[in-house]
């Protein structure tokens, strides 16, 4: 770590406020160029800490960056990793407001609650599916902090990946009823198709992504507990929204999702 204490918590604040009142900030590592990874999860964590000292409750698990394409294009060999709380959540159907955000972005999410709980190093496609309790579909609405969406990988793990309201629709399944990787998805926006892709797309079966977080959080002495509910990373590319629009996500063999914008 580059970074003492008092700065971390300094950047915790100042990224946490500019969620909370939604208003966008130069990414951090403009002002702190030698911070490395470990001070992005710190940072992150220091996030969370808050949020849960004010009796939010931390109720999943979420990650990012999950593409090859993607990671290739940032530099890195694996996906970025962060939370969700429960004042994120909205109703399937429900409004999204866009006064209490940026700048969104929708992404459609296969998502699994997991039965057992998965730890790392060593954690891999196997042991996830053997753990797996249960698959849902989901949307997150990304909102990154930093202006026009200009940031770098470190910059973004230490604002929570972006992470801003998620919805949970559709119906879930037992992981014998599905082939997640090739699991469709179609991703409607003011009823014409936007975007279509498939499961593999995330790391080529979104059951890596859970494997990867299991070892990111093992180096980190941490585990994946039972019981908790994972959002594997972006099925779709990330769709811009504005009020007015209406979002319409059909999963194969998992329901649909919806939520409008006001």
């Amino acid at each position: 770590m580059q970074l003492d204490k008092a700065t971390i918590e300094k950047l915790a604040i100042h990224l946490e406020n500019a969620e909370l009142q939604a208003r966008d900030v130069l990414k951090i590592t403009d002002d702190y160029p030698q911070m490395d990874f470990d001070d992005a999860y710190a940072i992150q964590d220091m996030i969370r800490a808050r949020k849960e000292a004010r009796g939010n409750k931390t109720v999943g698990l979420k990650a990012g960056l999950t593409s090859f394409a993607k990671m290739k294009q940032m530099g890195v060999d694996v996906p970025v990793f962060g939370f969700v709380s429960d004042y994120m959540s909205r109703p399937d159907g429900g409004d999204i407001q866009t006064s209490e955000l940026i700048h969104p972005k929708v992404e459609a999410e296969i998502c699994v609650v997991t039965k057992a709980p998965l730890k790392g190093p060593g954690c891999h496609v196997g042991a996830v599916m053997a753990a797996i309790d249960f698959v849902i579909p989901a949307v997150e609405i990304i909102d990154s902090r930093y202006r026009d969406f200009k940031f770098d990988l470190k910059s973004v793990v230490a604002d929570n990946t972006s992470a801003s309201r998620f919805v949970i629709g559709g119906r879930s399944r037992n992981i014998e009823e599905l082939d997640l990787r090739t699991l469709g998805v179609v991703l409607e926006k003011n009823g014409q198709v936007v975007a279509m892709a498939a499961g593999a797309a995330v790391l080529g079966h979104p059951a890596a992504a859970i494997a990867m977080m299991a070892n990111h959080l093992g180096a980190r002495g941490q585990e994946i507990p039972a019981g908790t509910f994972i959002m594997t990373g972006g099925v779709t590319e990330a769709i811009p929204v504005a009020a007015g629009d209406s979002v319409n996500v059909r999963f194969q063999d998992l329901g649909s999702v919806s939520m409008r914008f006001i």
